[in-house]
């Protein structure tokens, strides 16, 4: 990670214009067919939430914006990218877990079960500093069409959430929303992430 200069990025219109802004946070909502992560979660007896995490990191690692993030009042540009989980810990509250985004399946998956297992014992959060880290919250036991107003002024990073996937004749769709920092993305750039999502979910 490398802090960079916004006049020589893409993002120089964006960063004069959003960095100060009183609310600089975008929100989407999509509706994803999730039938074929359900149907393999299902069959290969892996977890939903773990593939859901996955395609994102697969989706968002395509996106050069997705590797640039305000912080404080720089711009960092990332190397590496992670995708953060909320675990519910053995005290009977919630920890954040940091996963390290890897192409290989098989490796995003046993990190995700190593680190979730760790942070849940443990009640302690796992940070990775040095990655663009992709905020997710899947409540899954609930029915929601998504939130808003997440934006803190110290959390800037692209954050997704969803609730319960709903089960229909012909397919499972899933809502999700995706809040992100206008100095980072613009709305066409996660447009075309939510797209990409989903096929990256079609093409697992």
């Amino acid at each position: 990670m490398e802090e960079i200069n916004p006049v020589e990025t893409t993002r120089a219109y964006a960063f004069e214009m959003w960095m100060k802004a009183p609310m600089p946070m975008v929100t989407f909502f999509k509706t994803l067919d999730v039938s074929r992560l359900v149907r393999i979660g299902k069959r290969k007896g892996l977890k939903f939430n773990m593939l859901m995490c996955w395609c994102i990191g697969r989706a968002a690692s395509r996106i050069k914006e997705f590797h640039m993030l305000p912080v404080g009042d720089r711009l960092i540009r990332y190397d590496s990218i992670a995708v953060n989980t909320i675990v519910a810990n053995s005290r009977g509250e919630v920890s954040s877990c940091d996963i390290p985004f890897s192409d290989n399946l098989s490796t995003f998956n046993a990190d995700y079960l190593r680190l979730t297992s760790q942070v849940a014992a443990t009640c302690e959060n796992h940070d990775i500093v040095d990655s663009m880290v992709i905020g997710t919250s899947a409540l899954a036991q609930f029915d929601i069409d998504g939130a808003v107003g997440m934006y803190s002024s110290i959390f800037n990073n692209p954050f997704m959430i969803w609730g319960r996937y709903r089960k229909g004749w012909f397919k499972t769709t899933l809502v999700v929303s995706f809040q992100f920092h206008h100095t980072q993305m613009d709305g066409a750039h996660a447009a075309k992430f939510l797209d990409l999502l989903q096929k990256e979910i079609d093409g697992l």
